[in-house]
């Protein structure tokens, strides 16, 4: 599986963490013993749930891989998140019992049919990753969890409270879970203590800091390694010296957001716009991300910088640093600029294959009342229904 943090060579090591990854490599140990393990990753943003989730992968090399990531303009499109999960391992329907296959291909958009049952669906995934496991150990990855489209987040849920003796690992990470993966096992991420979060600001200051400065940063970002690690970059000590001001968790997440956009505004137009094509087009497909940036002008050199600022990695998936790179860049975009990526978004996407997200691409890519897009939304919620 490919890395989210690929391309960057800077990734600090994780420090402070030796409890939660002794937490993560007992679950990784117990699956692999043939036990199933879930596990919820909760904590503010850029408090180290990724990184953790990342530890997870690595150290899970032997394990087949599955993963996902929640994203907010998704939470509408029903089964979106569970498509990321289940897709690359769709091969194995057939091994399922005819009921449960059916509602499957119903469910992703393979066959026509009636609404499958929502509990009918949730024991095919059942099944589908025990059909999996019998090949080799399953350990499936949902970052950002409190973004799961409502009927992934319970078909998820479902699974991960009726493994029994299967050898699969569940592990969300999410900053305040849903009310359907509350009473599932969990780990509160908090932020590092002060000599591990003093070692990390100093690793992304380049010049010495005061030490009342030094502690009162630490203070303020409660430890918080994303924080550390960008807050501080690119300002001046003089900047630095009245620290960052009394923040609450909101504010901390609205602040990291800001550092991402000032390292956004050096970048080339280019670099830019494949940035937010990158952010509108939640999938991840490198392939979707080149047609659509192929119809804006936008060329291969264009990613290098954005790999070597180490805000994004294009391999198998298409990547984020970290889920505030995706909202910094897309929020900051101008609303023309917004709509033109998802036109190029719509068009890149085949109609006939995904023809729900193409739709949302077209909706959102529109500047006013549109009765051809609105026939397309109509369609899709008509899909939707049929799915259940």
């Amino acid at each position: 599986m490919e890395s989210r943090y690929r391309v960057s060579g800077r990734r600090p090591p994780l420090r402070g963490r030796a409890s939660e990854r002794a937490v993560l490599d007992d679950l990784i140990s117990a699956v692999r013993r043939g036990q199933s393990r879930s596990l919820v990753l909760r904590g503010e943003a850029g408090i180290g749930k990724t990184a953790l989730l990342e530890y997870l992968i690595a150290s899970a090399s032997d394990l087949t891989i599955v993963r996902a990531v929640g994203v907010e303009s998704e939470m509408e499109l029903a089964y979106a998140s569970l498509h990321q999960l289940c897709g690359p391992l769709l091969d194995r329907l057939e091994r399922l019992p005819a009921p449960q296959r059916q509602a499957m291909e119903i469910v992703f958009g393979m066959s026509a049919g009636g609404a499958p049952d929502r509990f009918l669906v949730g024991l095919a995934v059942l099944s589908l990753f025990a059909a999996v496991a019998e090949e080799r150990p399953l350990l499936c990855v949902v970052d950002d969890a409190q973004w799961l489209d409502q009927t992934s987040g319970q078909t998820l849920a479902f699974v991960a409270r009726r493994m029994l003796a299967e050898p699969v690992g569940i592990v969300f990470g999410a900053r305040e879970p849903g009310a359907e993966l509350r009473h599932m096992p969990e780990l509160e991420v908090r932020g590092v203590r002060d000599g591990d979060a003093r070692a990390l600001l100093s690793s992304a200051v380049r010049f010495k800091l005061d030490e009342g400065v030094r502690d009162r940063i630490v203070a303020e970002t409660r430890g918080n390694p994303l924080a550390l690690l960008e807050l501080p970059r690119g300002l001046t000590a003089s900047q630095l010296a009245g620290g960052f001001g009394l923040l609450g968790a909101q504010a901390l997440t609205g602040r990291i957001e800001e550092s991402f956009v000032r390292r956004l505004e050096p970048l080339a137009d280019d670099t830019r716009r494949l940035l937010l094509v990158a952010a509108a087009e939640p999938v991840g497909d490198p392939l979707l991300l080149w047609r659509a940036a192929g119809r804006l002008g936008i060329g291969p050199a264009a990613a290098y910088a954005a790999e070597e600022e180490g805000l994004l990695a294009i391999g198998g998936r298409v990547t984020f640093r970290h889920p505030l790179v995706r909202s910094a860049m897309y929020r900051s975009a101008a609303a023309e600029d917004r709509r033109a990526v998802h036109l190029a978004l719509a068009e890149a996407t085949d109609r006939e294959a995904d023809p729900d997200r193409r739709a949302w691409h077209l909706a959102a890519a529109a500047a006013g009342p549109d009765e051809e897009v609105a026939l397309e939304l109509e369609r899709s919620a008509g899909r939707a229904q049929a799915r259940g």
